[in-house]
């Protein structure tokens, strides 16, 4: 019998050892899966987009090394490549980098939820683990929300995830992913109970489960900047994959799970971050906000004079601006100080910098004014230019004596001619590719002699239009709506106004609930037609998606129209040929045209088809598909011959050069289908005679 004291050490040991824990891992979704930042993210992955002169990914790790974690995992997206790049050649790659590991895990995902069962399947995660985007901003101490969070699930296997929300201050509502969260929350359970989005404006009514008003204390939170900063459990994964149609980690993944706690169990809950800072650069307006901060030494642990990142050498100057030791100022210059210098940048004599943040190795001519802009590196710009609010990419080029008005984006490498002025809210890239090699978009911006073009957006992309303009503060917003080219009103534009906004009293237009509508129900369906669901299938989900967003016959028609012709362009792309792409998608989905109970008079097929070819206009090889689609829909008999007749007499159908353009292949079809009515009209003509005939008789 081995003695007592050798036996109690074996019996601590093993104690030892099952009580050691995983280290902390931690997953990166660095891709967002939004085109809030285009034009710039065409060329650069969204995390390396400069942020105070630092690229975002930076503060992302920075965070996680502080936070303890040990291991991490990066998704990328499409621009994987630059990305390694760049943290290979960084300080996270080095032998003294607090991470004993970090691999990036390549897989195909069109969402966040892709990459979450995608995870699942690798079988990576055996504990505790967290999931951050790639664009968070903190220094809050982690270990009370993690020590919270291990508490919650020794005693209840149930709570598998804990989010980190940050209070916003008195007077501040951000409007992150142009959206409004509305978090309902059990406060003596730091639970959340319901989530909801609604737009900016938008009448907001929470459909919440009367079971859930039976809680003795519930908190409506619209005052929670949601940090995307997430402490999860393998659980978490396993209801990823078990429901393939959530696409985002809050309007599909979390209301799901909150909406069906009586069948899974799960719960959710929260840590509410009031003393430390802690962010996430959403979308342009949470940049600029972001950016603010850090030249307001808010963020003071990470500073940007602290020289965290890289081999900086910031100082915070006595007249309160930061200035790398390396730059040259011509005298006299006026600096003001809220403002932020990169290393090895000139300033040209009479410049005038106000709240502007310019990065490195830049040249800033004599008397050139920048007004809250942000210059990325690279950069020269001339004498005597005026540039206010603006965001100007890595080696842009702007000449002598331009004016950049508010709201410009101008992506790297555009060259803007002498003297040229580039209109509010213009976005300019050097050239904005297609599937097909070509130049999509010609529309000049740089000036005569120049080298910049204007972007031009998807027709069903949300974001892509007002939601993601460079805008700064609430009231300018409100002010320059108009400008912006948004479709707000005088009374919708002032509800951007006030604190928490908690009065759900404001109101939006038709227009832009219809626009959501549009943009959700399209993007739904062009999903579930790439997935391969069958049409009735997605019919009552269609319906659905009807009667959530109040929508007419007319704005569904329009949804079903843009959907189908998205996806057999999306067939075409895959060297299917226009007729078997259009052949494919309509035999599969000719009963979202004609579905039960949608009237189908003559005048609404001809809407349908007017839609479809408004589309198409924009499509590679439109013209040959709208022919074919028009064939199609007429041999499947899903329209009469009324509608093809009148759509093609219809004045809207030759209304622009483009309408007319992409309709011109249909022509023959038009002819044939008027000689087969003329024979068919002669047959019967031939046959009464023949009737007449036989009577006389």
């Amino acid at each position: 019998m081995p003695p007592k004291n050798q036996k109690s050490s074996g019996g601590k040991g093993r104690a030892a050892e099952e009580a050691k824990e995983d280290p902390l891992s931690a997953v990166v979704v660095a891709d967002s899966f939004e085109t809030r930042f285009r034009p710039f993210t065409l060329e650069k992955p969204r995390c390396l987009l400069p942020l105070a002169n630092t690229p975002l990914i930076e503060y992302t790790l920075e965070y996680l090394a502080s936070a303890g974690v040990e291991i991490v995992y990066i998704y990328a997206g499409p621009h994987i490549d630059q990305l390694e790049a760049y943290i290979n050649a960084s300080r996270w790659r080095a032998s003294t980098s607090p991470f004993t590991e970090l691999l990036f895990l390549r897989c195909i995902a069109t969402c966040v939820g892709d990459v979450m069962r995608d995870l699942d399947q690798k079988h990576l995660m055996s504990g505790d683990f967290l999931v951050v985007g790639g664009d968070i901003v903190s220094n809050f101490p982690l270990e009370k929300a993690l020590s919270q969070h291990k508490s919650r699930r020794e005693k209840d296997k149930n709570a598998i995830m804990t989010m980190v929300l940050r209070e916003s201050e008195p007077g501040v509502h951000e409007h992150g992913e142009g959206v409004v969260s509305t978090f309902v929350l059990d406060p003596s359970k730091n639970r959340c109970l319901h989530y909801e989005e609604s737009l900016p404006g938008e009448q907001f009514t929470a459909q919440i489960d009367p079971e859930i008003l039976k809680t003795p204390e519930i908190e409506i939170r619209q005052d929670l900047i949601d940090c995307r900063i997430d402490i999860c459990t393998p659980d978490v994964l396993s209801l990823w994959s078990d429901n393939f149609d959530n696409q985002s980690p809050r309007k599909d993944f979390l209301f799901g799970v909150l909406k069906d706690w009586e069948l899974n169990g799960k719960t959710i809950h929260t840590f509410i971050v009031k003393d430390h800072y802690a962010s996430r650069v959403a979308d342009f307006w949470s940049y600029n906000t972001v950016s603010q901060h850090f030249q307001q030494d808010i963020v003071s642990s990470i500073a940007v004079e602290n020289n965290v990142f890289g081999e900086t050498k910031y100082d915070r100057s006595q007249s309160g601006y930061i200035k790398d030791r390396a730059i040259i100022v011509h005298r006299p210059a006026k600096i003001d100080g809220g403002s932020i210098i990169g290393g090895n940048t000139s300033l040209g004599r009479g410049c005038s910098l106000t709240s502007s943040v310019v990065g490195q190795r830049c040249h800033i001519g004599k008397d050139t004014q920048l007004n809250s802009t942000y210059v990325w590196d690279d950069v020269a710009i001339g004498n005597n230019v005026k540039i206010t609010r603006a965001i100007v990419g890595n080696e842009v080029f702007i000449g002598d004596d331009c004016i950049i008005e508010e709201g410009v984006l101008i992506s790297f490498g555009v060259r803007i001619a002498p003297g040229t002025t580039v209109p509010a809210g213009s976005r300019v890239c050097k050239g904005q590719g297609v599937s097909d090699g070509g130049a999509r978009n010609d529309g000049l911006v740089g000036g005569l002699g120049g080298d910049g073009h204007a972007y031009l957006e998807e027709e069903d992309d949300y974001f892509g239009s007002s939601a993601s303009r460079l805008v700064f503060d609430k009231l300018d917003y409100a002010e320059s709506i108009s400008s912006q080219g948004s479709d707000l009103s005088e009374d919708e534009a002032s509800s951007f106004e006030g604190s928490r906004s908690h009065s759900f009293a404001t109101s939006m237009s038709d227009d832009d609930q219809g626009d959501r509508f549009q943009h959700d129900t399209v993007a739904i369906l062009f999903q579930r037609m790439k997935e391969g669901q069958k049409a009735d299938d997605m019919l009552s989900e269609l319906m659905g998606l009807r009667f959530s967003g109040g929508a007419d016959e007319t704005q569904v028609r329009h949804a079903v129209a843009v959907a189908l012709m998205k996806h057999i362009h999306g067939c075409i792309e895959e060297n299917l040929s226009p007729a078997e792409a259009t052949r494919k998608t309509l035999q599969a989905y000719n009963t979202l045209i004609r579905r039960t109970g949608a009237t189908q008079a003559v005048h609404e097929q001809v809407s349908f088809l007017l839609d479809a070819q408004k589309d198409l206009t924009r499509r590679k090889e439109g013209g040959k598909t709208l022919l074919f689609v028009v064939k199609d829909l007429y041999d499947l008999e899903v329209f009469s011959e009324d509608a093809f007749v009148s759509w093609w007499a219809d004045e809207r159908s030759s209304s622009d050069a483009d309408m007319n353009a992409v309709r011109q292949q249909s022509a023959q079809f038009i002819e044939w289908l008027e000689n087969a009515e003329s024979e068919s009209e002669s047959e019967e003509d031939e046959d009464d005679d023949d009737d007449d005939d036989d009577e006389d008789e």
